[in-house]
C-alpha cells in the first residue's frame, strides 16, 4: 500500500498532537496531581504511535511507546511525578518533533533514540509487567456482551444450522505498537471461520485503538474451539485467545439485566440500534496553494469589477449599471467570505510560545509565569506565516534583559515570579499584539548614552529627545545595552531584524516603559495583505494608491501656508509642525505641458507611530479597493513602493509605502 498519499496528513496530525502534548505537559508541572491532564496526555501520545506505527517509522513509534508506558504508570498511580520524569518526557517530546521535522523535509524520521528509551526504562518499575493484569479466564467468562432482539433472533436461527456461538477474549503483546492493525487481522482470521455477531468495545472505538490490550467478539462458527484458538495464536503479536461457548439463554439474560439498568455504562459501548452517532465534522483541509489561487483569481475579478464601475458610470446605461451594482454586493460578500478562509487564529503561533519562555526561564534560572490572552484573534495566514519570529526575539528579550533575577526581585519588593503577558486583539483594521513584562524597565539614560557612543543621535539632537523617541533607539541596528552578550543576548539584539519584519508586513511597533514597573512592545498589523483599502491620488498624470490605514487626514493648502525649516519645507497643522515630502521630486514625475494643478496643494497627512509627515499630490481621486501585486524580482527595494495595482481602466498605480517617509 503507497502511505505517500497519507503522509501530508501524517505530518498535520503529528504536528497538531505534540502540541497538545507540549501545552497539557507544561499543565502537568503547575499541576502534579491533575489526572485529567494526564489522560489526556496519554491520548495523544497513543494515538502519535499508532500513526507513526502504521505509517512504518519504526524509531518514532518505538520512541512514544515507551513514553507512553511512563505516562501510563502516572495515571495509574504507580509513579509520582518529579521534575527529572518531566524533563525526560519534555526531552522525548523534542525529539520526536525533530524526527517528524526529517520526516517534513523528506528525511525518513530516523534518530538515535537509545539513550532517551534507557531514561524512560529506569524511570519505569522493572516489575511493571508483573502487575498487569490480562483479563484471564474467569473474567472472560464473566465479560457481558450486549445484542439487541434482532441478534438473538439470528443467533437462534444460526444455531438451528448447526452454527456454534463464541466469546472470544483476544489480548494483545503489551510491546504491541499497532493495535488496531492487530485487531483487524484478528478480525479477518475470525471471519473464515464464521460471522462476527458484536465487538466490545465496539468496532470504530478498536479502529482507533481506544482500548487497553484486550477486546472481546462474538462469533457464529461450525468450527470447533481449538480450531480457533490455533489459528489466532499465530498471527503475531497476539500473546492469549480465550474462546467459550456461550447460549442464548446467556445473551437473553444479560440484554434484560442491561434495559432494567438504564445506566449501566456498557450499553453506550455496543452496536445496537440505539446507539448515539457522533455527529460528522463539518470542516475540511484546504490545501493552503488552492487558497492562494482562489486569492488571486478573485483579484483579477476585483480589477474587472472597477473596469465594469468606470464603464457604467460614463455610458449611463441603467440596465449595466442595474447589473454592475448587483455584481458589485456580490462581490463584496464574496470577497469578506474569501479573506474569512484566509483568516487564522494567532493562536496557531502563540501555543509554541509556553513551552519555549519554560525552557528558557529554567537556562536563566528565573521564575516566569506566561500569561496569554487573545488567542482566538485572526491574522491574514501571510501575516501569521511571519509574525512568529519577531516574537520569539521580543519574548526572549523580555525574558533575558527585562525581568530581573529573583534575588533583584526580592530586593525591590517584587514577587519572585516575573510575569510576562502576550496578548492580541483587534481594533479597527488592525491586529495588535503585545509583549509585556513586570521587570525593571529600560534604562533611558543607558540607552541614551550607548545611541551618543554609537553616533545614532547627537548631542543636540537627544536634548530634544521625548522617552518614546529614545526607545526608539534600540531599534537601531546592532544596537544592545547588554553588558555581556550571551546565546540569549539583551534587549536590543535582534530588535532591528524585529522592527525591519513588521514594517515588511504593512505594521509598526512602539514602546511603553515605566522604570522598575516593566516594559511593553505593541506590535499593529495590517488584517490583510492581499486586498487593501486605498486612497487614490494624482502627482501630474502619475496615479498612486496611499494605503488608508497610514492616513490621518487630507486637507488643501496654500503655497503661501509653507514654511522653511533647516532647510525642509513644513506646514502648521494642528498645533504640529509637519514636514513636507514632494511626491513629484521623489518620484522624479515628469511635468507634462498645459497641466492643470487647481489652486493650492493637496496634503495627505500619514503617520508612522508618534511622528507625522505630509505627503504633496496635485489631486485626490477617492478611496477604492486596490489588489497589491509584487513587482517582481527585477524591481526589489524601491524607495517608498511596496508594490502596484491595476485601476478599472487598465492603468498601472503604484502604492506607496508611506513608513519610509518618517524617519
Amino acid at each position: 500500500m503507497d502511505l505517500n498519499h497519507y503522509l501530508e496528513l501524517f505530518i498535520e496530525e503529528s504536528k497538531e498532537h505534540l502540541q497538545t502534548i507540549n501545552d497539557e505537559l507544561l499543565k502537568l508541572e503547575a499541576e502534579p496531581e491533575n489526572l485529567t491532564v494526564i489522560q489526556e496526555i496519554f491520548r495523544s501520545a497513543h494515538t502519535l504511535k499508532g500513526m507513526a506505527g502504521s505509517m512504518g517509522f519504526e524509531d518514532l513509534a518505538s520512541l512514544t511507546h515507551q513514553m507512553e508506558n511512563v505516562l501510563d504508570m502516572l495515571r495509574n498511580a504507580k509513579l509520582k511525578i518529579t521534575s527529572e520524569i518531566m524533563d525526560c518526557i519534555f526531552q522525548c517530546v523534542d525529539l520526536i518533533e525533530t524526527m517528524v521535522d526529517s520526516i517534513e523535509q523528506g528525511g525518513d524520521g530516523k534518530a538515535d533514540v537509545s539513550e532517551v528509551v534507557m531514561k524512560l526504562e529506569l524511570i519505569q518499575d522493572p516489575s511493571r509487567a508483573g502487575h498487569l493484569n490480562p483479563i484471564n479466564r474467569e473474567a472472560a467468562a464473566t465479560q457481558k456482551l450486549l445484542v439487541d432482539e434482532y441478534q438473538l433472533s439470528v443467533i437462534d436461527e444460526a444455531k438451528k444450522t448447526g452454527n456454534h456461538l463464541y466469546q472470544m477474549t483476544i489480548t494483545l503483546d503489551e510491546k504491541c505498537i499497532m493495535k488496531s492493525v492487530r485487531a483487524y487481522m484478528v478480525f479477518q482470521a475470525a471471519e473464515e471461520f464464521g460471522e462476527i455477531i458484536q465487538t466490545q468495545p465496539a468496532v470504530d472505538q478498536i479502529e482507533e485503538e481506544n482500548f487497553e490490550q484486550s477486546f472481546t467478539l462474538l462469533l457464529l462458527s461450525e468450527s470447533g474451539i481449538q480450531d480457533i484458538q490455533k489459528q489466532l495464536l499465530n498471527i503475531s503479536e497476539v500473546k492469549e485467545v480465550i474462546v467459550i461457548e456461550k447460549t442464548t439463554q446467556e445473551l437473553e439474560k444479560n440484554r434484560k439485566s442491561a434495559a432494567r439498568d438504564e445506566g449501566n455504562p456498557t450499553q453506550s459501548n455496543n452496536n445496537s440500534s440505539g446507539e448515539k452517532k457522533k455527529p460528522r465534522s463539518k470542516s475540511i483541509r484546504v490545501d493552503i496553494d488552492k487558497l492562494d489561487q482562489l486569492m488571486n483569481l478573485f483579484s483579477e475579478l476585483i480589477i474587472d469589477r472597477g473596469r465594469l464601475e468606470q464603464i457604467s458610470r460614463s455610458s449611463q446605461i441603467l440596465e449595466l449599471s442595474e447589473t454592475v451594482e448587483h455584481m458589485t454586493r456580490i462581490s463584496t460578500d464574496l470577497q469578506g467570505l474569501i479573506l474569512n478562509m484566509r483568516m487564522v487564529p494567532v493562536e496557531q503561533v502563540f501555543n509554541r510560545f509556553p513551552r519555549m519562555v519554560r525552557d528558557l526561564a529554567k537556562e536563566l534560572d528565573k521564575k516566569v509565569h506566561l500569561s496569554v490572552a487573545g488567542e482566538e484573534t485572526e491574522l491574514d495566514r501571510t501575516v501569521i506565516d511571519e509574525i512568529g519570529d519577531p516574537l520569539v526575539h521580543l519574548l526572549r528579550n523580555a525574558l533575558d534583559h527585562g525581568l530581573e533575577t529573583t534575588e533583584e526581585r526580592i530586593a525591590a519588593g517584587k514577587p519572585e515570579e516575573g510575569n510576562v503577558l502576550l496578548k492580541a486583539y483587534t481594533s479597527g483594521n488592525h491586529v495588535f499584539i503585545e509583549v509585556a513584562d513586570d521587570g525593571k524597565g529600560i534604562n533611558r539614560d543607558k540607552v541614551l548614552h550607548k545611541g551618543l557612543e554609537r553616533g545614532i543621535v547627537s548631542q543636540e539632537e537627544a536634548k530634544k529627545l521625548t522617552d518614546q523617541q529614545v526607545y526608539s533607539l534600540i531599534f537601531s541596528s546592532g544596537f544592545s545595552t547588554a553588558d555581556t552578550i550571551s546565546d540569549i543576548s539583551g534587549r536590543g539584539v535582534g530588535l532591528d531584524v524585529v522592527k525591519t519584519k513588521i514594517e515588511s508586513l504593512g505594521g509598526s511597533i512602539m514602546i511603553q516603559s515605566t522604570p522598575g514597573k516593566g516594559s511593553i512592545f505593541r506590535i499593529q498589523l495590517p488584517l490583510t495583505l492581499s486586498i487593501i483599502l486605498s486612497m487614490l491620488v494624482k502627482v501630474e498624470e502619475e496615479t498612486y494608491a496611499i494605503p488608508f490605514s497610514s492616513i490621518v487626514e487630507i486637507t488643501k493648502i496654500t503655497k503661501e501656508q509653507i514654511a522653511t525649516i533647516h532647510g525642509q519645507k513644513v506646514i502648521q497643522f494642528r498645533g504640529q509642525v509637519v514636514p513636507l515630502v514632494f511626491l513629484k521630486e521623489i518620484f522624479h514625475v515628469p511635468s507634462v505641458e498645459n497641466h492643470f494643478a487647481g489652486e493650492g496643494l493637496f496634503i495627505v497627512i500619514v503617520k508612522r507611530g508618534e511622528q507625522t509627515a505630509g505627503l504633496v499630490v496635485d489631486s485626490v481621486l477617492g478611496q477604492q479597493e486596490v489588489v497589491l501585486k509584487s513587482l517582481g524580482g527585477y524591481l526589489n527595494n524601491i524607495y517608498a513602493i511596496s508594490g502596484a495595482t491595476i485601476l478599472g481602466n487598465g492603468e498601472v498605480a503604484l502604492i506607496i509605502d508611506s513608513n519610509q517617509f518618517i524617519q
